[in-house]
């Protein structure tokens, strides 16, 4: 009878017979905003992220705060991207989507950006991350999601259009100028100069310039 073979156990690191590959030590870029009137949230966003961080063994590098409405300029923002285009982040980190991007739109085109520089994005609260396939797959739907808001608001403005057309409203910009040709020829020829006939009728000089010459 032959001896039994001793059972091999496996190995703690060791998953489905395949040894584990330690995770790649990622430069990460914490991006935290608060609104000006709700500046307290600032310290746990910056909380949330570094436990996050330390959980993946990934690294800080960069860390910008941003205090202000949504539709101001966001800076730094701004320098964050800048540090990514100077490949000296590999991911981004941010506690949600909306601290991040202004719309859908807005989001897609940081995402498209940071995918082409090869950085990755990662956003706490809706569970989004683009440094894996799933994540990268949700990217994909907010493109659809994006085409979808763009598309909204071409409706949008085709239907204002036609509203104003059967309204009888005239649509751009009024001929100003147009409807003072003849003063402007009078003025003209009595003399007056093009930047005087402009001033008394308080029309562009470019305009009178257009007619006259």
């Amino acid at each position: 009878m032959s001896a039994k073979r001793p059972f091999s156990k496996a190995k703690p690191d060791d998953v489905f017979g395949q040894a584990h590959r330690p995770q790649k030590m990622f430069r990460v870029g914490l991006y935290a905003r608060v609104s000006t009137n709700d500046q307290q949230t600032l310290a746990m966003q910056n909380r949330a992220m570094r436990e996050y961080t330390t959980r993946r063994g990934w690294t800080i590098v960069v860390q910008v705060r941003e205090v202000g409405s949504g539709a101001a300029k966001r800076e730094a923002r701004q320098r964050l991207l800048e540090a990514a285009r100077r490949r000296e982040i590999d991911v981004v980190l941010v506690w949600r989507l909306d601290r991040w991007g202004r719309s859908v739109t807005d989001l897609l085109a940081t995402f498209q950006e940071l995918a082409h520089l090869g950085v990755g994005f990662v956003s706490l609260t809706e569970a989004l991350d683009l440094t894996t396939p799933s994540g990268r797959a949700m990217a994909g739907l907010l493109a659809i999601f994006a085409e979808f808001e763009r598309e909204i608001l071409r409706e949008r403005t085709r239907a204002g259009l036609a509203h104003a057309r059967e309204n009888g409203k005239r649509l751009g910009r009024p001929a100003t100028a147009a409807l003072h040709t003849a003063e402007i020829w009078k003025l003209h020829r009595a003399g007056v100069s093009k930047s005087e006939i402009a001033r008394r009728l308080t029309i562009g000089r470019t305009s009178v310039r257009r007619i006259l010459d």
